[in-house]
């Protein structure tokens, strides 16, 4: 094992989560963030939809906390959904800084265009056509690379925290994460990084499930890391099923974005029949937990392997313009979702548990932060709303940065 390699903030994660709170650390600490690939091949990177705020005229910061509590099944955590609706519209400005191209409106003054999603009462949705997390991480990875007080080890899988149980503890504090080993998958050897505050951002679980849209990092490390140190994890049992991934023999993994719907897509059964109101009265546009469970149930009520998502009637020009990754990338795959229905099955999509943190983002060791899909905020309850995900990633990474220089002296 090398000498440990210093620094005063350690982030283990790449994404949104990592970036942003590595952005918000670096005019003031020496920050060392940790991928465990490429920078940029964790899931934000993959997501298509958008970050939500409220933006339009009539819509209310009230609206989004009943939405997102609506989705959760009630078992968010109020105070924190107010906090991150009320910070959603600064979080669009800062990436909007950074040079992420949101689309603008259709009007005259229209600084964004917002689309609807399922669970949401109002269209809030701010996007990049339909790759809005490409152009958020892109964005993000370009900053982090340009900032002196940032340096990005790529190939670097973390294994495990270093605690008391690693270290002479009379030169630390107590009960306390004072770094962690990451193996070099170039070197293969295992080496350490230590600092005041490590911050997990490693990302979700979901890639443990066989059909998921994650990409292949996506196993939960974050999680069992900080389970094994001692912290408390909550709500575990709340993963998240997408109820539209593309259902093809030849990729398991192509989501289809929840803007498809709520710009008017169609569910449908192989004879064209719809069947969303047979299960809610918001039909399409309800929460993702309740669309999957609707297909799930007609896929094995009637014995097919998959349903369709028909958007034919809204016209080419407007299929091409709204999403042009996703018309592409099907044309790929000999689809032309102008002229054909999508073939769609619900996939693995989101841990909405995690590693439990405060409005700060800290965990139950000193020293240790936990931000995004790795974390249990209290912002998602039993299921997360649409385009909620990067937005967490976003206001808690300012959150945690903002705890970490405040409480310097003690850390």
């Amino acid at each position: 094992m090398s000498d440990p390699h210093d620094y005063d903030v350690v982030v283990v994660g790449s994404g949104a989560a990592g970036l942003a709170t590595a952005l918000g650390l670096a005019d003031r600490f020496r920050v060392v963030v940790l991928a465990k690939g490429g920078v940029s091949e964790g899931s934000t990177a993959w997501a298509q939809g958008g970050i939500a705020a409220v933006l339009e005229p009539g819509d209310t910061i009230e609206s989004h906390v009943e939405d997102t509590m609506i989705a959760g099944g009630g078992l968010n955590d109020r105070a924190t959904v107010t906090y991150v609706a009320e910070h959603a519209a600064s979080a669009i400005d800062r990436l909007a800084d950074l040079g992420v191209p949101f689309n603008v409106g259709e009007q005259v003054g229209e600084r964004f265009h917002l689309t609807r999603e399922g669970g949401h009462s109002h269209r809030r949705i701010a996007h990049v056509d339909d790759a809005t997390g490409w152009a958020v991480q892109d964005a993000l990875a370009k900053a982090a690379a340009a900032h002196p007080n940032i340096t990005l080890a790529t190939g670097h899988a973390v294994v495990d925290l270093i605690t008391e149980r690693h270290v002479d503890t009379a030169r630390f504090v107590a009960r306390a994460c004072h770094g962690v080993y990451a193996f070099d998958t170039a070197t293969r050897r295992v080496e350490r990084y230590t600092g005041r505050a490590v911050v997990l951002a490693t990302g979700g679980a979901s890639r443990v499930y066989q059909f998921s849209t994650n990409p292949d990092g996506s196993t939960g490390d974050g999680i069992a890391m900080a389970w094994r140190a001692g912290c408390r994890v909550s709500n575990m049992e709340f993963n998240q099923f997408h109820p539209t991934c593309l259902y093809h023999p030849k990729v398991k993994n192509f989501l289809i974005t929840e803007a498809m719907r709520g710009e008017g897509g169609r569910l449908l059964l192989p004879d064209g029949t719809r069947f969303m109101a047979s299960y809610d009265e918001r039909m399409e546009l309800a929460p993702r937990d309740v669309v999957a469970r609707a297909i799930d149930a007609e896929i094995k009520r009637l014995g097919l392997s998959h349903v369709r998502l028909d958007m034919t009637h809204l016209g080419a020009d407007f299929i091409i313009h709204h999403f042009p990754m996703i018309h592409a990338r099907l044309l790929e795959l000999g689809i032309d979702c102008t002229t054909q229905s999508i073939p769609v099955v619900p996939a693995a999509h989101y841990t909405c548990g995690g590693v439990l943190v405060d409005i700060a983002g800290r965990t139950d060791l000193p020293g240790l932060y936990a931000v995004g899909e790795v974390s249990q905020s209290g912002l998602h309850g039993a299921n997360r709303l649409a385009s909620n995900s990067i937005l967490e990633c976003l206001v808690f990474g300012v959150a945690v940065a903002d705890d970490i220089a405040a409480a310097w002296d003690m850390l």
